[in-house]
């Protein structure tokens, strides 16, 4: 098996995860799809069909030959595609709920408005 696909493999494997799981719950997430790409929000509904072309990409790269799970050159690439994208997409996901937050958390000197009933 070509250890590019392997590695590649890994990548789409990865970033299913995070798709299928908000598209599954019904939560927002960014998307390559979203406005701008990657930091604004796609539906569940844009982020689930992603999960699942990510899934399917991953598991067409591997149709030609099964991955043994254990220390071996095949899966260690497998896991390698996998870092490789997982990795910096963690930090600049991390930084972008970060910003969010900022903008939505009010700051220490911050008073409630107490003009309500």
């Amino acid at each position: 098996m070509n250890f590019v696909a392997v590695f590649f493999a890994g990548c789409f494997f990865c970033n299913c995860i995070p798709h299928l799981a908000h598209g599954l719950a019904g939560a927002p997430f960014p998307s390559p799809f979203a406005k701008p790409s990657g930091v604004g929000d796609s539906s569940p509904l844009v982020n689930f069909l992603w999960g699942l072309f990510n899934v399917l990409v991953g598991a067409a790269l591997l149709s030609r030959q099964p991955v043994p799970v254990g220390f071996n050159p095949l899966f260690l690439t497998l896991i390698a595609g996998a870092l490789a994208l997982g990795a910096p997409l963690s930090i600049h996901f991390g930084k972008v709920r970060q910003r969010r937050l900022a903008t939505r958390i009010p700051g220490p000197n911050h008073r409630p408005d107490r003009s309500g009933p």
